[in-house]
């Protein structure tokens, strides 16, 4: 019998992808989440899927997750890199707070395995290409140092109370469910002005994109394999995209044509945003050496991205 497995923030974009697959294995699943990013679901009538509609921040909430748990994916965040600039408390209390709260529920449970969705923001701005994850860590943002946060706590929960953790360190996730991030935007302001484009930034920042069916499939070869206390695994591509060819990619796609790019130019040396990290291309020998590759690169993960995309609007 194939155990029974946690998925926080399954209704979203990462997550509903992991869900589906996992119930194409045979798991049974139980999703915890607050839908406050919408439901990207699509197997709700699984007779193997238990949903609760709950929120991380409310132990009432977490108390409703049955005490039949195996292990634990821990994907449910807030995912908006920007918000800490007019909003540093949703990040702290959806992330930081969240991970604690659900980990206190984790160290009571018999569940054994805690996998923890990180971010390639922890890294900041490293001088170190690509990087590995014994890298110094030195986020920039609010939201990479949450991220943090959350890998420590889980670090010394893993230890203390003798269970198994792991944080991933995710590249950029791209897919055609996904409602926030570079490609999503540029469509919309696409679909809204075909003339004048406006692109955060000056087009130079280069950083490292992973199609979501290969995310899933990093987790779950992880997932399958750790057995240490705690562990850090970097997942991404082994190659880097700049801003302005994704740009061209999206309007070549799209079919349109004379189209103007605009630059805002961007803050502190052209980045999209303060907090954001011009150049990222993780170091995954890691995980390779574990069997797992990226099937497409950072420009096919985009342009597959584009392309499906096309086909749902």
């Amino acid at each position: 019998m194939k155990e029974q497995i946690l998925v926080t923030g399954g209704a979203g974009f990462i997550g509903s992808n992991l869900v589906n697959h996992l119930l194409e294995q045979n798991y049974d699943v139980v999703v915890f989440d607050n839908f406050s990013a919408g439901n990207n679901l699509s197997h709700e009538t699984y007779r193997n899927l238990k949903i609760i509609q709950g929120d991380l921040k409310n132990f009432d909430d977490i108390n409703k997750i049955p005490n039949t748990i195996n292990s634990v994916f821990h994907l449910a965040a807030d995912p908006e890199v920007r918000l800490f600039i007019t909003n540093p408390d949703s990040i702290f209390k959806n992330n930081i707070t969240s991970t604690y709260n659900l980990l206190e529920w984790f160290k009571n449970s018999s569940a054994k395995k805690f996998v923890f969705t990180s971010s390639s923001t922890v890294y900041g701005d490293t001088k170190i290409f690509p990087t590995p994850e014994t890298t110094p860590c030195n986020p920039i943002s609010i939201y990479g140092a949450s991220k943090l946060a959350c890998e420590s706590l889980i670090g010394a929960y893993c230890n203390t109370f003798n269970k198994i953790g792991v944080s991933l360190r995710l590249a950029n996730i791209v897919g055609p469910t996904s409602c926030h991030g570079i490609i999503f935007d540029m469509m919309k302001k696409l679909q809204d002005n075909a003339t004048n484009l406006e692109i955060l930034g000056d087009g130079t920042q280069n950083k490292s994109y992973l199609y979501v069916d290969d995310c899933v499939d990093a987790l779950m070869k992880i997932f399958e394999t750790i057995n240490e206390k705690y562990s850090v695994y970097n997942i991404g591509s082994n190659s880097q995209i700049a801003v302005d060819s994704i740009v061209d990619i999206i309007i070549e796609e799209s079919g349109y044509s004379n189209v103007k790019k605009y630059f805002t130019g961007g803050v502190d040396g052209g980045r999209g945003w303060i907090g954001d990290v011009k150049k990222m291309l993780l170091d995954c020998n890691k995980l390779q050496t574990i069997g797992w590759n990226s099937k497409l690169d950072s420009k096919d993960a985009v342009r597959k991205t584009v392309y499906e995309l096309k086909k749902i609007n």
